[in-house]
């Protein structure tokens, strides 16, 4: 029988995952005590994540290494727990480590998210990690990247520490978890090895005299071990003790709070009353001050105001009078120009009436003596004409008397004596021409007066 049963933890071993026991540090025969139950303390910063307590082994058994708050080795990496697993005839510890998804924990339920698979206490999201605050002890005032999702497994009365073996979980890889076992994996960041290697170091962490109630279970940095932000395991004496440790902590600090805002109070109703005083004086010095300095620039105003105003009607006054004897002298000056042009205009007209006068006189004397010696012209030739005529007759007439003569010859009378009318006919040709006159009317009459 016992035979059959070694037989079948080999071929269990066998089936396992070679992830499952791909790191061993230690291997034992005793099974690891349950997990520790206790209170998660505030996250310290932003960033940080849960890394739960874990019973490693040590020189003198069991000792519990407390959870903390960790910070990543880089943005975006998650931690997947620690476990033991039993492997037929042992129980053998697989490390934890960082990765970019959640690999197999043996099926055991850390809490705080950790549930036995995966991780439900928060995610990455654009280089900031979501906390689920159903699960994580967070300052809502300060983190602004949280939400609420309730997760249904935490704990749940489980307190089993290994995988496989008597009374162990008996859960296997899942197909995800057996891809994440071959992703790319950083160990335990050098804070988190300082952190199990001060826990190795601290007797009262010993799994053989804290019975498994440790009183430092948790803490919100790796390594701090001491101070407010330290938790004891659920029923231990150190919780106890803290637990009444804080209560008197409470109850000081209330009271003290009380006295130190009694003495405030007062203080600042004192203070309140002196300061009401200061500011009335003040105040009242303030206003007569104000009232004095207001007088005085009253007054200096009105003094400045009068002597702006009185220079202003000055100024005013020159720049009239100045403005009004540039305008007299402008307008002056305009008149003069503009009597000189008219004189200038007038004088043109009249030399220009005087010159066109005289082109007419010029031109009515040039055709009046023009017309005179036309009829003066005609008068000689009608005189000489008429003279030609006049001798032609006498010419005539003196052949003429001869033959009378020859007749009355043998009567032996004297000749007549020629009549001076031969004579008198030429004195038409001696006498001097008329001169015409100026007026037009002379043009039109002929010689001896008639038209």
């Amino acid at each position: 029988m016992r035979t059959i049963r070694l037989l079948s933890l080999a071929l269990l071993v066998l089936a396992m995952s070679a992830i499952a026991f791909a790191q061993f540090g230690v291997s034992i025969t005793v099974a690891p005590p349950e997990l520790v139950a206790y209170s998660q303390p505030m996250c310290p910063q932003s960033g940080y994540l849960w890394t739960p307590g874990y019973w490693a082994y040590g020189d003198e058994g069991y000792f519990w290494v407390p959870g903390t708050w960790a910070e990543p080795p880089a943005v975006g990496l998650l931690w997947t727990p620690g476990y033991w697993g039993w492997g037929g005839n042992a129980f053998a510890w697989n490390e934890g480590y960082w990765g970019s998804t959640i690999g197999f924990y043996g099926g055991v339920n850390y809490g705080f998210g950790y549930g036995g698979v995966g991780y439900q206490g928060g995610y990455w999201q654009n280089g900031a990690f979501s906390y689920n605050t159903s699960v994580n002890n967070v300052d809502r005032s300060s983190f602004h990247n949280t939400y609420e999702k309730t997760v249904t497994n935490e704990r749940a009365g489980n307190s089993v520490s290994y995988n496989g073996g008597t009374g162990g979980t008996t859960a296997r890889p899942t197909a995800a978890e057996e891809t994440a076992a071959h992703e790319r994996h950083t160990p335990a960041t050098a804070a988190q090895t300082g952190h199990q290697q001060a826990a190795s170091k601290n007797h009262e962490l010993l799994a053989s005299v804290n019975h498994g109630k440790p009183p430092i279970a948790a803490t919100s940095k790796p390594g701090e071990f001491t101070g407010k932000d330290v938790v004891a395991a659920k029923g231990a004496a150190g919780e106890t003790k803290a637990t009444e440790s804080k209560a008197a902590e409470n109850k000081a600090a209330e009271t003290k709070a009380a006295e130190n805002k009694a003495a405030e109070n007062k203080a600042a109703e004192t203070k309140t009353s002196e300061s009401k005083a200061a500011e009335n004086k003040a105040a009242e010095t303030k206003a007569t001050e104000s009232k004095a300095a207001e007088n005085k620039a009253a007054k200096t105003k009105t003094t400045e105001n009068k002597a702006v105003e009185n220079k202003a009607a000055e100024t005013k006054a020159t720049e009239s009078k100045a403005a009004e004897n540039k305008a007299a002298k402008t307008k002056a000056t305009e008149n003069k120009a503009a009597e000189n042009k008219a004189a200038e205009n007038k004088a043109a007209r009249t030399k220009a009436t005087e010159n066109k006068a005289a082109a007419t006189r010029s031109t009515e004397n040039k055709a009046t003596e023009k017309q005179a010696s036309a009829t003066r012209s005609n008068e000689n030739k009608a005189t000489e004409k008429k003279a030609a005529a006049s001798r032609s007759n006498e010419s005539k007439a003196a052949h003429a008397q001869p033959e009378a003569r020859q007749q009355a010859a043998p009567r032996h009378e004297s000749a007549p004596h020629p009549a001076p009318a031969t004579h008198a006919q030429s004195a038409p040709h001696q006498q001097a021409a008329p001169r015409p006159e100026a007026h037009p009317a002379a043009e039109r009459k002929a010689p001896g007066g008639k038209e």
